[in-house]
């Protein structure tokens, strides 16, 4: 009852130019499998390597950051220095000349150079916290997104072990824990809902596949899958017209689910009705509707 995987299989070609009927046509001459265990173990490995170099990139930029915030409050304190020394140069020619002049006298100029020396290091001090600070915030920016990357890969790792997982288990409960698991991770997995509402429907729970369809097309209304799902279950409690509306938005999406429609045991008792046979053998119905042609 489960379609191929893809919407619009019959309208993407690949770099070769082959259609989608080429590719089923090659994929039902196989006599391998197209992966192993080998190759699943292999992307694990890829993935593993890819969370070490992310977490060794992330100690590289730590120690950077804090190299680079090290360097800063030396230059800082360093012009500091010499700001205030030169400074204080220029205060105290200016007032040995204001004394020989007899403008202020010594004691006055020194709690002025004191005034002003205090205003400028205290507004170099807030100057460079300011910048020490939104250094601070990138940096912090930066690890909460490494942080973020690092837990989709893992993420990611244990939901592509999941699908594995479903794809050897025989028994459809099983199959059915195994989207469960799935569906905790990424509740937004509209692939698992349909996968799910297929199972139920081998375990002849139409009503529960309606529900988890309808909760899949909520997510992604242009996704064939759940539609054509929708359809094989309004079709299991005979809902006639809702399940050809639903088989007909599907194959809007894709052409491959007429073919799948034509064989599917759950459209079984549709194969009288008109409008069933219209979607499914249009070709069938304009012969028969032309009638024999005359000699």
């Amino acid at each position: 009852m489960t379609p191929p995987a893809g919407n619009g299989a019959n309208q993407v070609q690949g770099p070769t130019g082959a259609d989608a009927d080429d590719v089923r046509q090659r994929i039902d001459q196989l006599e391998e499998p197209l992966y192993n265990p080998f190759v699943e173990r292999y992307l694990l490995d890829e993935v593993k390597t890819l969370r070490t170099e992310i977490q060794s990139t992330r100690a590289e930029l730590i120690e950077k950051v804090v190299d680079k915030e090290l360097t800063v409050a030396d230059k800082t304190m360093s012009y500091a220095t010499d700001t205030v020394t030169y400074f204080f140069y220029l205060i105290a020619g200016a007032t040995s000349i204001l004394v020989v002049i007899g403008w202020n006298s010594i004691r006055d100029m020194r709690n002025q150079l004191a005034s002003v020396a205090e205003k400028r290091v205290n507004e170099l001090v807030v100057e460079y916290e300011q910048r020490l600070k939104f250094i601070e915030e990138q940096l912090q920016q930066k690890s909460d997104i490494i942080n973020r990357n690092q837990e989709e890969i893992e993420r990611t790792n244990e939901v592509h072990s999941l699908w594995l997982k479903a794809s050897q288990e025989t028994s459809q409960q099983n199959k059915i824990a195994v989207y469960d698991q799935i569906l905790d991770l990424r509740p937004d997995d509209v692939e698992a809902l349909s996968y799910k509402a297929d199972a139920v429907l081998e375990l002849n729970e139409p009503l529960w596949a309606i529900s988890l369809c309808l909760r899949a097309l909520k997510l992604a209304p242009d996704n064939g899958h759940p539609h054509y799902q929708l359809a094989c279950a309004y079709a299991e409690i005979g809902r006639w017209e809702d399940a050809i509306k639903s088989l007909s938005a599907a194959i809007d999406i894709s052409e491959a689910y007429r073919d799948d429609a034509s064989v599917d045991p759950s459209f079984a008792p549709l194969h009288d009705f008109d409008q069933f046979r219209q979607l499914v053998h249009p070709e069938d119905m304009e012969e028969s509707e032309s009638g024999p042609t005359e000699s």
